[in-house]
């Protein structure tokens, strides 16, 4: 697997090195040992989550915080989303950035996603299966937020807003000036 970084401190491309012949194809999704000498990074997940979604479904964005906060490591394994990191780390040199990739079946991308970072996702396909897997367990009162349409943070979601679905939570999270976390 290769690690590509972006513009993100901490936040890391997955790209696997694909073996294909004529009866298909084999890669290796992940690797623990790897991952940690390639980025420094923890690789060690607990919790597994897959989500189905439809076009104009917009998650986020969502992070844990404190002792509770999680790195996620996220793919597309159905369709075709547009996912968004947000650096929340105050002390980070990349704080209040973004950073968005298209995910996909085909490209066989993984994002990392670091502890203190807000996550979420669109889906520009019909219907998208995402998968995220994370190295702490999901703990309720350790949510964080930040609305998905913040004018200071400006993320492009790659969707025109009149099909932009979200749950009743997501429509009512804080601005980015007034986050709880």
């Amino acid at each position: 697997m290769k690690i590509k970084e972006t513009p993100l401190k901490d936040c890391y491309i997955i790209e696997p090195n694909i073996i294909e012949d004529e009866r298909g194809y084999f890669f290796e999704k992940f690797n623990e040992k790897k991952f940690e000498e390639l980025t420094g990074m923890n690789g060690h997940f607990v919790q597994d989550n897959i989500s189905k979604s439809f076009y104009g479904v917009l998650r986020g964005v969502h992070l844990q915080k404190g002792e509770h906060a999680q790195a996620k490591l996220v793919s597309c394994l159905e369709g075709k989303v547009w996912d968004v990191a947000v650096d929340l780390r105050e002390d980070s040199p990349t704080f209040g950035k973004w950073f968005g990739i298209e995910l996909t079946p085909e490209n066989k991308f993984q994002l990392y996603v670091p502890r203190g970072f807000g996550h979420g996702f669109s889906v520009l396909s019909e219907t998208a299966i995402f998968s995220y897997k994370c190295d702490n367990f999901y703990h309720k009162d350790s949510e964080g937020s930040v609305i998905w349409n913040d004018t200071d943070l400006n993320i492009d979601w790659k969707l025109p807003q009149e099909v932009i679905k979200l749950s009743e939570k997501d429509e009512s999270l804080p601005k980015f000036s007034e986050r709880n976390f």
